[in-house]
């Protein structure tokens, strides 16, 4: 398998202010979100990141993504360094998350031109690429307009458009289902299946044990920022369910820690 996703021991720790070490309730002024990550991703295949709130898996796609910087280690995309080239990863990655949300006043219509052009592609191949995206999702009919007065599905799946409008190589998705109807999220994990299918690279991040069944190939199951385990969809579940699977290692990290 040809490996295009490359994460090596990476770490990143926040500081905490009062306010944050009241609700995290601990007295720790640092916060380690991701531990000694390390793990690689195939060209057409799917995985998941598996793990509770507060695992490390937003951090760690964050990081892939080139939003934030690691503090030791390094992600490397098709060969380029996020760390040293990350105007090169950007131009690999398609990134979707709901912290990112898609200015208001503006229509799916001009925001998809907007970063058509900002990622430099021409003009002819971003508007096959609009039609062929709306369509697939319905937007055609909501292009003009304003999302503020789109439905939360909507919005989703205009996001999705634009974060995939220079047809990336590999697609990261946080919590890709997360507040969705059960129509919309249908129709977004079956976009996910589509994508693998045209061999591209999709990572995504989740807690939903259903999801991961039904979409990814490889799991790494991530709890307190440290990665528990990394292994086929098949190995992981061949004598115990998923769910059973991760709750097992779990209790076995929690009761380690302690």
């Amino acid at each position: 398998m040809e490996s295009v996703l490359k994460i090596q021991n990476l770490k990143k720790s926040f500081n905490l202010s009062p306010k944050q070490r009241k609700i995290e309730r601990t007295n720790e002024k640092v916060k380690v979100a991701v531990n000694d990550l390390s793990f690689e991703a195939y060209k057409g295949e799917i995985f998941g990141l598996l793990g509770p709130n507060g695992a490390g898996k937003t951090t760690t796609l964050r990081m892939i993504a080139t939003l934030i910087k690691p503090d030791a280690g390094d992600i490397f995309v098709n060969g380029y360094s996020a760390v040293r080239n990350a105007h090169d990863v950007r131009k690999h990655i398609g990134f979707l998350t709901s912290e990112l949300k898609l200015e208001d006043f503006f229509t799916p219509n001009y925001l998809f031109d907007f970063f058509a052009n900002l990622h430099g592609v021409d003009e002819k191949i971003a508007e096959k690429r609009k039609q062929e995206l709306f369509a697939r999702f319905g937007i055609d009919r909501f292009a003009e307009v304003k999302v503020a007065e789109l439905s939360t599905g909507m919005k989703q799946k205009a996001s999705i458009a634009i974060s995939l409008v220079h047809d990336p190589d590999i697609i990261i998705f946080d919590e890709p289902t997360n507040g969705l109807d059960v129509l919309t999220a249908k129709s977004v994990t079956d976009y996910l299946l589509e994508l693998r299918d045209q061999n591209k690279t999709i990572i995504i991040s989740t807690h939903i044990f259903s999801l991961v069944e039904k979409v990814c190939d490889r799991v790494g199951i991530i709890i307190d920022g440290k990665m528990v385990k990394n292994d086929t969809l098949n190995n992981l579940c061949a004598e115990k369910d998923l769910e059973n699977v991760f709750f097992d290692l779990y209790q076995e990290t929690v009761g380690e820690s302690k």
